[in-house]
C-alpha cells in the first residue's frame, strides 16, 4: 500500500472513507447505523477519536478525523471497524425482520473466505484511505462540504442539515463552519 494511504503523521487531520465489502448497501436499516454511531461514541469517549465531521451513506461512510490522546488512529480505525462489524453481523443474524438475511450473511461470508484475517464474515473492505488535510489548502472546509452534500446529491434529501445520519447539521446549529470543531 502507498504511503499515500496510511495514516503517516499521527496529530494531523485526515479526511476517511470506508466502504462495505462489494459497496452492499448494508446501512439501509436504522438498526445499522445506530450501532455505527453508538461505535463513533465508544470509540470518542474510549479511545480518544475526534470526529470533526461524517455521514453514514447506505453502504460507506465518509469522516473527519484526529485523536486525542496516545492511541494511534490506525489503532483507532480498525477497532471501529472491527467492533462494528461484529455488531452488525450480530444484528444481522438476530434480526427476524432483516428480509435479506440469508443473501447478506452469504456475500459476507464469502469476503470472510478470502480474506485470512477473518474468521468467517467480513463486512468493511480493509483499506480506509486516509487523506490528510494540510490546514493551509483549506481541505478541510472543501471534505467537509462533500460529506454533507453525499446525501443531497444520492436525492435523500434536499438540505445537508435535513439527513440525520450525519454532521451537517452540528454545524448549523453552531452557525456554519467554524474550523475544526468536535461533532461528538
Amino acid at each position: 500500500m502507498s504511503i499515500k494511504y496510511k495514516f503517516s503523521n499521527p496529530d494531523a487531520l485526515y479526511f476517511v472513507t470506508f466502504s462495505v465489502i462489494g459497496w452492499i448497501d448494508v446501512f439501509t436499516r436504522i438498526v445499522y447505523k445506530e450501532i455505527l454511531l453508538d461505535t463513533f461514541r465508544y470509540c470518542v469517549k474510549e479511545k480518544g477519536l475526534v470526529i470533526h465531521g461524517y455521514v453514514i451513506m447506505s453502504n460507506h461512510v465518509h469522516m473527519i478525523i484526529s485523536r486525542k490522546g496516545d492511541n494511534l488512529l490506525s489503532d483507532i480505525m480498525r477497532d471501529m471497524k472491527k467492533f462494528s462489524s461484529v455488531r452488525i453481523i450480530k444484528e444481522i443474524i438476530e434480526n427476524p425482520q432483516e428480509s435479506r438475511k440469508k443473501w447478506l450473511l452469504y456475500l459476507l461470508a464469502q469476503a470472510g473466505k478470502a480474506n485470512s484475517n477473518n474468521k468467517i464474515y467480513q463486512l468493511w473492505q480493509q483499506d480506509n484511505h486516509p487523506i490528510e488535510l494540510d490546514p493551509h489548502l483549506n481541505l478541510f472546509e472543501q471534505k467537509l462540504n462533500y460529506i454533507h452534500q453525499n446525501p443531497v446529491t444520492a436525492g435523500w434529501v434536499t438540505e445537508p442539515s435535513a439527513y440525520v445520519y450525519s454532521s451537517a447539521s452540528n454545524y448549523d446549529e453552531l452557525g456554519g463552519i467554524l474550523g475544526e470543531v468536535e461533532v461528538f
